[in-house]
């Protein structure tokens, strides 16, 4: 369980990566990120609930790590997209993309925060 609690960590915090860089790819080329930005986003939203799920067995069976693993993995990255959510859909409807590029660099950073700290390192 934890190796693939691991494997789904690294592929949220490189989704998150990959999608702030296509963001402002985006952003500079000056035209839309395409189909494929946005079923990222939704795989990178499904790891997130499935990384959740996964955490929450591995507590149960004992596993402790300092609060703020669960912070920076869970919690302020739920926020920040939810704050995006919000923002594409009332704020940026004509580009939608943007608040969740933002999102992305910002979640990009506390998911590699929560990894450090899982792995100790931090």
């Amino acid at each position: 369980m934890r190796t693939a609690h691991l494997a789904m960590g690294l592929f949220i915090v490189g989704g998150f990566g990959v999608l702030w860089l296509w963001g402002l790819t985006t952003w500079i080329l000056r035209r839309g990120p395409g189909r494929a930005f946005w079923w990222l986003v939704a795989a990178v939203q499904v790891a997130l609930i499935a990384q959740l799920v996964a955490g929450v067995i591995l507590l149960l069976l004992g596993g402790r790590r300092p609060i703020l693993h669960y912070a920076y993995g869970v919690v302020f990255p739920v926020f920040v997209l939810m704050g995006a959510h919000w923002v594409a859909r009332e704020v940026m409807p004509e580009r939608p993309w943007a608040p969740f590029a933002v999102a992305s660099f910002i979640a990009s950073g506390l998911t590699l925060r929560a990894l450090t700290t899982g792995l100790g390192i931090g």
